[in-house]
């Protein structure tokens, strides 16, 4: 039966792999995981490492567009205010 590893054991032992200090073998034996499987996380994270960073961009951007939403509100709720008050001075 295969062993499920968490993802952040996934991405330590590529880590370890990407630093070149141990060999496979001696990650393997430290993680208690298959050398075919610490290859495999290895090369995950170099092909897909960048979607970390990528995440902080779309979040930032929604971020940035929710801003601007509550600007116009903010700006539309002003003038609604500033038209009623003129126009409640008028009524006195």
């Amino acid at each position: 039966m295969k062993k499920k590893i968490s993802a952040s054991l996934k991405l330590k032992v590529a880590i370890e792999a990407l630093k070149g200090d141990m060999t496979i073998g001696e990650i393997a034996s430290k993680y208690e995981v298959s050398p075919s499987e610490i290859h495999r996380c290895k090369r995950q994270l170099l092909q897909e490492g960048t979607r970390v960073f990528e995440g902080e961009k779309s979040s930032k951007t929604a971020h940035d567009n929710e801003i601007q939403k509550l600007h116009a509100n903010i700006g539309r709720l002003t003038v609604e205010c500033d038209f009623l008050s003129r126009a409640l001075g008028r009524v006195k």
